[in-house]
């Protein structure tokens, strides 16, 4: 898979978590009580890049940051996310972008503090920078472009940007602000707003038919291939030069906070387009992206299994990314495990699940934290328990055992055992129900090799799948 460079303005989210419970005796403000919780997360083009790398997606950055505590703290967080930052340039006497929100009862915003400085970057302190991209232009597939007009995307900068990727077959998307349409002449893709875009075209965009109409001008006048505009509530737009090609619906079930959706619908959109998912579907994923972020307090990272969640529950079918995401979907328990969370594994077909099931899996959740349940592929089945199973398929299983308010996750395995699944969750409790010994279960000698325990957990007598199909095959 290709690389995805994000390039733009970076900068650093802290917010400041207290109670307000009085007014200030000195003015008619109120008096903000910290707490001593903060919160620190990336926010603006390091915002697009720590979702893409969350997809999965290899991901560089390219920003200017100052030589300051936020600076080196951007940076961290960023090489925590496995973003390479050797084009993250550290400028002298640079104060590094910042926004700082106070927030008080409710998660509600009490203040923000900005410091930044807006004031253009010159070109040759970009030169060393875009010499090393040159170098290594063949690995990146897409350029992400995050302009918040604070500095470094210029009309020349961003020039810059466009020029080395049509030399090497690179497609741009652009997430707008600037009202300088040759700017952002021959990117593949421009998303502005609705606000956006009726600055850059001068036309009105109150109804859908109206942005159709400035998103066409604006595809004709900047010489650019695609506009994604963001319509609010009304969804999402994707037009060419032609006209309207798709549109979707605003998908967001409660906003709680919309800070960072533009950034992650970006993201998602890129990291789609990334591996061949026609734009039109991209969308579409970059959509409900979006309509996870506004659920959260402040910049966050959307991860795959929420927009996978938010797609399913709609019956929507993802895109190819997500797709591929969702073949070896781990990274959530392994995101858990990191923290801390005590990992169960147990696997089996429940073809048709019964009382036995049901308090084997609860005895099972009381083992940790996370309940992992693998489950037999429809072939698997087949080959273990004959031609005439499973009766319910996979996919109707594993809805029926993720409804289980006791079970985390549900995975799909297709071999006869779940001992690859077993050694890429890593579990610290492997469950088996019945009378095995445990030199018989699978994955046994891999988890307690690896520090884990192995459990052997009785089932309810007399109930079993094999009994309830022998009982409906006698009428």
């Amino acid at each position: 898979m290709k690389k995805i460079l994000i390039a733009g303005d970076a900068m650093l989210d802290s917010y400041h978590f207290g109670e307000v419970n009085r007014i200030s005796p000195e003015a008619p403000v109120p008096v903000f009580l910290e707490k001593g919780k903060q919160k620190y997360s990336p926010g603006g083009a390091s915002n697009v890049a720590v979702n893409v790398a969350a997809i999965g997606v290899p991901t560089d950055i390219f920003a200017v940051v100052g030589e300051d505590e936020y600076g080196r703290k951007l940076n961290e967080q960023l090489e925590a996310e496995n973003i390479k930052t050797d084009l993250l340039i550290a400028r002298k006497g640079y104060r590094t972008i910042s926004k700082l929100r106070y927030i008080g009862p409710g998660n509600q915003q009490i203040l923000r503090v900005d410091t930044e400085d807006a004031s253009e970057i010159p070109s040759k302190e970009l030169d060393e920078a875009f010499a090393r991209l040159e170098k290594r232009a063949d690995e990146y597939g897409i350029f992400v472009l995050s302009d918040y007009m604070k500095g470094l995307l210029s009309e020349e900068t961003t020039q810059r940007f466009i020029d080395i990727a049509e030399r090497h077959g690179i497609q741009v998307l652009i997430d707008v602000k600037d009202r300088n349409i040759a700017k952002y002449r021959n990117a593949t893709l421009l998303k502005p707003n609705r606000k956006e875009l009726a600055e850059l075209t001068g036309l009105p965009t109150e109804t859908v038919e109206h942005a159709v109409l400035a998103a066409k001008e604006l595809c004709k006048s900047s010489g650019c291939e695609y506009v994604m505009a963001t319509l609010g509530a009304d969804g999402m737009i994707l037009v060419n030069s032609d006209g309207l090609i798709s549109q979707t619906k605003s998908v967001a079930s409660e906003v709680f906070d919309v800070t960072g959706a533009g950034d992650t619908s970006i993201a998602y959109l890129a990291a789609e387009m990334i591996i061949g998912t026609p734009v039109e579907q991209a969308m579409i994923v970059a959509n409900y992206a979006a309509g996870v972020q506004v659920s959260k307090v402040g910049t966050s990272i959307v991860y795959p299994d929420e927009v996978c969640a938010a797609m399913q529950e709609d019956g929507q079918a993802t895109g190819a990314f997500l797709d591929y995401y969702q073949e070896g979907g781990l990274e959530p328990i392994h995101r858990l495990k990191a923290q801390g969370k005590k990992i169960v594994f147990t696997n089996g077909c429940f073809d048709l699940l019964h009382v036995g099931h049901i308090s084997y899996l609860k005895e099972a959740k009381k083992l940790g934290d996370i309940l992992v349940v693998g489950v037999n592929s429809d072939e698997s089945v087949r080959r273990l328990k004959g031609p005439e199973r499973p009766i319910n398929t996979v996919e109707d299983r594993m809805l029926v055992l993720a409804s289980l308010d006791f079970v985390d996750y549900v995975v799909e395995f297709r071999e006869d055992t779940p001992a690859d699944l077993i050694r890429k969750v890593v579990p610290d409790v492997l469950v088996k129900g019945g009378d095995y010994k445990l030199e018989e279960i699978v994955g046994a000698d891999f988890v307690q090799a690896n520090g884990g325990m192995v459990k052997v957990l009785p089932f309810v007598q007399g109930k079993s799948t094999t009994n309830l199909v022998e009982k409906m095959r006698k009428g």
